[in-house]
């Protein structure tokens, strides 16, 4: 992993900006493919958010904590009896040598595709220049024949709440907090505040959600989102739907909430030891040096592009800083695809097959259109729905809450989407994927044979039950 010498002018075939998935992903298959590729990253490890302060870290403590839970909750209903004691401590530790390894990882990709990692903070200096502020200070430059922006999100603020990552935390904070809080308020009904209010409540905090709209899972299917409340409020979630928050105000050993309801108008001061911000995250495109360029931001702070290129000639952006889901796998696939568009080959994404995942326990996952998205779009669809308690598996595990949901067009069967809330549906909703992926029809799912017992049952028999037939109901 070659450095770019100090004070020296350095020229590259491409140049990345960031080290999150998508753009070590990017840098990864640009080595590949030949290219002379530099990744430049600001913070002292490699990753960005997912991997040091999202996706990974969130899913270590979510897994300690569902053990934990277990241990106390339902290990005696298996005939093993325990009395576990919480090492927090250790349970972080744990957390973050998850992280370095996969950080190390990173660092032997960049070894074995010739990717020369440079640290420091870039910012575009012109065409085809890149300016990069070390961290001893001093400043290089490189020039290069491509660009990609490729410098993720970071946590959306909210007006009348701020931030002290002590009492008022966001998310980053929330993964490193120091001893449970008695009582967690969570802004934010999303999968961040879903997801780090699961590890908490876990861990023994009184949880409440507060969210702006009359709904829990923006996105997801209404019944899906319907059924993960009332099986999040059954592990001793409260809900507070439809109301705003006003401010929050930071306290010595706690923080006072004031909260209005936006159908009755009432207004209502709430108390919590830890306030943890989750409305969402916005473009990290601070001091990126885009005007260099003349190029401009759109009205919701995106870098507008086609087909990965922005209006800057070799400027291009992938990831978070782009519009679209603001997810991981989108921004890896987006590197992939970036990389081979500015090589000359047809790199491409399908947007409409980018599925979502929210960890909780159980878990969500959809691809594909909701129920009211087809409805809205006047397309006629049948639907097949099968119950995670007629599934052997789920049974025998004791965790037979759900149901996987199956959106089939009327005239061809052709899938239009797929909801799950199950144990364990993250592990095969890239099945769901892969079929739309290959305009597989209902039957098509139906028809192939599925290993027994397992979790993936439940996709097939939501298939058949859309031509109104199953085996295991």
């Amino acid at each position: 992993m070659g450095a770019a010498p100090p004070n020296a002018a350095t020229n590259y075939d491409l140049v990345v900006i960031g080290s999150g998935v998508g753009g070590y992903t990017a840098a990864n298959r640009a080595g590949q493919l030949g290219l002379k590729t530099a990744c430049v990253e600001g913070a002292a490890v490699l990753g960005g958010t997912c991997l040091n302060v999202g996706c990974i870290p969130s899913k270590a403590l979510l897994h300690a904590s569902e053990l934990f839970d277990l241990a106390r909750t339902k290990f005696a209903g298996f005939g093993i009896k325990v009395s576990p004691e919480l090492d927090l401590p250790t349970m972080m530790v744990q957390k973050q040598a998850s992280v370095d390894a996969l950080g190390h990882g990173i660092e032997f990709l960049f070894h074995k595709n010739k990717v020369d990692r440079i640290d420091g903070w870039a910012r575009l200096a012109g065409p085809g220049k890149v300016q990069v502020r070390k961290p001893d200070g001093s400043d290089i430059q490189l020039t290069t024949r491509h660009v990609v922006i490729a410098t993720g999100s970071i946590p959306t603020p909210l007006a009348g709440v701020t931030v002290d990552q002590v009492r008022i935390v966001d998310s980053t904070a929330a993964l490193t907090l120091r001893e449970v809080p008695k009582k967690l308020l969570v802004i934010g009904a999303g999968s961040i505040g879903l997801e780090l209010g699961s590890v908490w409540r876990r861990l023994g905090a009184e949880v409440q959600v507060v969210e702006f709209l009359d709904h829990i899972i923006p996105g997801a299917d209404a019944a899906i989102a319907s059924a993960c409340q009332k099986m999040l409020e059954k592990q001793g979630f409260a809900f507070r739907l439809s109301t705003k928050v006003l401010r929050a105000t930071a306290h010595d050993a706690t923080v006072s909430v004031d909260l209005e309801g936006l159908k009755d108008g009432i207004k209502e001061t709430v108390n919590a030891d830890v306030v943890l911000v989750a409305v969402g995250r916005r473009p990290f495109v601070g001091d990126l040096g885009l005007e260099t360029v003349n190029l401009a931001l759109d009205d919701r702070g995106f870098i507008p592009t086609q087909n990965f290129a922005t209006s800057a000639l070799g400027v291009w952006a992938i990831g978070d800083v782009t519009a679209g889901p603001m997810l991981a796998h989108k921004a890896e696939d987006e590197g992939v695809a970036c990389v081979e568009v500015l090589s000359g080959l047809a790199g491409s994404v399908d947007y409409s097959i980018i599925p979502s995942v929210i960890y909780t326990s159980p878990e969500v996952a959809w691809v594909g259109l909701t129920e009211d998205q087809v409805k809205s779009g006047g397309r006629p669809y049948k639907l097949g729905r099968f119950p995670f308690s007629a599934n052997s598996r789920a049974k025998l595990q004791h965790e037979g809450e759900g149901f996987v949901k199956v959106i089939s067009s009327t005239d061809d069967y052709r899938i239009l989407g797929v909801h799950m809330i199950g144990p364990q549906v993250s592990e095969f909703i890239g099945e769901a994927c892969l079929a739309m992926e290959f305009h597989a029809d209902s039957e098509d799912v139906a028809r192939t044979c599925h290993p027994h017992p397992t979790g993936s049952e439940a996709l097939r028999q939501a298939a058949m039950s859309v031509d109104g037939w199953m085996t295991q109901a």
